[in-house]
């Protein structure tokens, strides 16, 4: 078991074994998967047209927001966003490669190294909850994390890299499992530049950044490098001091009927950090509102990661082979409270998380013929092994001062599943999916009575139906059942590890079940619009819990919303987008506290204006506002809403050189990033403390000047 000791040194339902089952699916019926067929150097994705017979080689180039998936799409609710609306897009962080998604919310409440937190359908996310995200089929999420279940900390990718984004919401894909319940993003990464990139960026706050990419011939295919180093300190009083170095490789090549592809990702990043501050210590002038109580708090993130695929491809059969290990250490110094638990040595703790990783996955697709009617199968297994090394221990000064727990957590997670699509008449189709999942854990931990093992098994059926065409107008029913699994340490415990009283364990796997019904239109030339209408339930809701800074299994859930997308390519170079998402989040069990879910967003509403190639222009102005919400389950403590508009610019003086003008918070608006509600006790203060609302505001407007070279 290992603790941080100087922190100012370490800145530098159903129980059994696991089956395997195995049913038929369709591409061949027009639904689009996630593809398992080869794909070229320019990162095409396999989807089938919405007028011909059904293939399993088809490619079509995806480099803008694809949202006219019509006759390919399995719901309203899923999409595609391409490179060219990538690159456009201004990012203060990598995290908001996410807000790509219609509706999807990436928000900070500390240094700039820590994981974003989420917002979508009404979740808050926390750092990745009930949200996949995966990278070349990497799942990014960690599971047992010591800051919060499911942890997922995008700062790993380099944004260039990154080709497309393929998001699917809910709970009705076979192939998403554990953390999909709201939904799921797939990365996929760039095969080649076809000029190297040297961009040099500098702006306000420290803002520093160095990238080189480029794409080389080496043996029997290519090999594409890029390498990042970071730096920026932020407008806060205490700086972040947040200093990133990336590096990514991929080799790809191609053989027979064949194409494989290997990358490396790594990221070292350290960072001080700018925790949330309560409301009362601006208001009475004990700090700013850029302020900090606590000048010790910060982290640390190393991460390796490698991974390989195969794809092969014949007019009968596709398959598709992934593998990935990963090395990972982390640490992070909090203290959310103060001197609320400790009125002498304070309240600091620090949460540490080392681990291995290794899984894969396979798929199989192929043609499927019912009759006179084309369909369809995909099958698939999975499979994740993770050694966990995590700790909790409480801190002074930065300094270690004891441990609270420590754990040793062997988890290991597999699935299979499997699908058949199939259609009813020329404008009926279906899929009808079986996924069943396992999960095993033994935990060894400080406190012997905590240690043990549990084991349990889960079966999600999914149904998807689609209607038409009908003149560019489809109809889509979705139903299915998912899960999230909880922290294995919550799965085992017996007695809390700081007051010795006994504690009651959590079910590992946490059933999810859902709906969607959606419409999907194009009949407008150069409009693609999207409607969802959706309701999900969990059996146990994760919560951020503001005075221990983690996530822990809560009360049944329901949540009923409204989502429309639209993407008007109004020009060839000139695009219009507008997602507007309405939710509705309740627990659903009687208490007496109320039955308001905290964090839980009501209202998201994103635009943007997108101009590309226009005379050497290029860029995109974007407003994103999510709506105030509940803090506390009788809703009489709210958050303030926020509203928020960011631009960027290019213009190509030839294609070899180009500069990029970005500005955030154009507008300069003193809106809150996060906000929360719980007690905490500054000195001089009840020694119960006092409830308040405790926020991270969002950065002052600032500006990042970029010089690209493209030789």
């Amino acid at each position: 078991m290992k603790v941080m000791t100087n922190r100012r040194a370490a800145r530098r339902h159903t129980r059994g074994v696991l089956g395997l089952a195995l049913a038929l699916a369709v591409p061949g019926a027009g639904f689009a998967a996630e593809p398992v067929t080869a794909e070229d150097e320019r990162g095409k994705e396999s989807v089938r047209t919405r007028d011909e017979e059904p293939s399993l080689t088809e490619e079509v180039d995806v480099r803008a927001r694809a949202d006219d998936m019509i006759g390919s799409a399995t719901s309203a609710a899923e999409g595609v966003i391409g490179g060219a609306d990538l690159e456009q897009r201004p990012k203060l962080r990598p995290g908001e490669l996410l807000e790509t998604v219609p509706g999807m919310i990436a928000t900070q409440h500390s240094g700039g190294g820590k994981a974003n937190q989420y917002f979508l359908r009404g979740f808050n996310l926390d750092h990745g909850t009930d949200f996949l995200a995966r990278v070349e089929g990497m799942p990014l999420n960690m599971p047992t994390h010591g800051h919060g279940q499911g942890y997922t900390d995008m700062n790993i990718l380099i944004p260039e890299l990154v080709d497309r984004v393929h998001y699917r919401k809910g709970p009705y894909y076979a192939d998403t499992g554990d953390f999909a319940a709201a939904g799921s993003a797939d990365f996929t990464l760039v095969s080649r530049f076809d000029r190297p990139l040297v961009q040099l960026s500098g702006g306000s706050d420290g803002y520093a950044r160095l990238l080189a990419a480029g794409t080389a011939p080496a043996g029997p295919g290519q090999l594409t490098g890029a390498l990042e180093a970071y730096h920026y300190d932020g407008p806060w009083d205490e700086p972040d001091d947040y200093r990133r170095l990336n590096a990514t490789g991929l080799y790809d090549w191609t053989r027979g009927k064949g194409d494989g592809r290997v990358f490396a990702l790594g990221y070292r990043g350290r960072w001080d950090a700018s925790d949330q501050i309560p409301l009362r210590a601006v208001e009475d002038g004990e700090t700013g509102r850029f302020g900090q109580l606590d000048p010790d708090l910060g982290g640390f993130t190393n991460w390796v990661s490698l991974g390989a695929r195969w794809s092969e491809a014949s007019p009968r059969l596709a398959q598709r082979y992934r593998g990935f290990a990963a090395w990972y250490d982390f640490s992070l110094l909090s203290n959310f409270t103060y001197f609320l638990d400790d009125p002498v040595e304070g309240d600091e703790f620090e949460q540490r998380d080392q681990r291995w990783v290794a899984g894969g996955d396979a798929t199989w697709q192929g043609a499927l013929r019912l009759g006179a009617k084309p369909g369809g199968w995909r099958a698939g297994v999975e499979a994740r092994f993770d050694r966990i090394d995590v700790a909790l221990a409480r801190t002074t000064d930065g300094a270690f001062r004891e441990l609270v727990r420590g754990d040793d957590v062997d988890l290991l997670r597999a699935g299979g599943w499997g699908e058949v699509d199939m259609a009813f008449g020329p404008k009926a189709r279906a899929q009808f999916a079986l996924r069943v999942d396992g999960y095993g854990t033994r935990v060894t931990s400080s406190l012997p009575a905590n240690s043990g093992s549990e084991r349990e098994a889960l079966l999600s059926p999914k149904a998807n139906f689609a209607f038409g065409p009908w003149n560019d107008w489809e109809l889509y029913l979705n139903l299915g059942y998912g899960y999230h699994s909880n922290d294995a340490r919550g799965a085992t415990i017996a007695r809390d590890p700081v007051t010795g009283a006994g504690a009651a364990p959590v079910d590992p796997l946490v059933r999810a079940k859902g709906v969607d019904l959606g419409v999907r239109t194009a009949a407008l030339r150069g409009l693609q619009s999207t409607l969802s209408l959706f309701a999900l339930e969990l059996d146990s809701e994760l919560l951020f819990v503001g005075d221990a800074g983690i996530t822990e299994a809560s009360r049944p859930s329901r949540r009923t919303g409204i989502e429309l997308a639209n993407f008007w390519r109004a020009l060839p170079w000139l695009a219009f987008d507008l997602d507007l998402a309405w939710t509705r989040a309740r627990f659903t069990d009687d208490d007496p506290a109320g039955d308001r879910i905290p964090g839980a967003l009501e209202s998201v509403v994103t635009a943007g204006v997108t101009v590309s190639g226009w005379h050497g222009w290029a860029g995109s102005i974007r407003w994103r506002y999510f709506s105030g919400r509940p803090l506390i389950e009788d809703d009489s403590v709210r958050s303030a809403s926020t509203s928020l508009i960011n631009l960027r610019t290019e213009y190509a003086f030839s294609p070899e050189f180009a500069v990029v003008v970005e500005v955030f918070n154009l507008l300069d608006a003193q809106d809150s990033d996060i906000e929360y509600f719980y007690d905490s006790r500054l000195p001089g203060e009840p020694a119960e403390g006092i409830g308040d609302v405790h926020f991270h505001p969002m950065e002052p407007r600032e500006w990042r000047l970029s010089l690209a070279w493209r030789p």
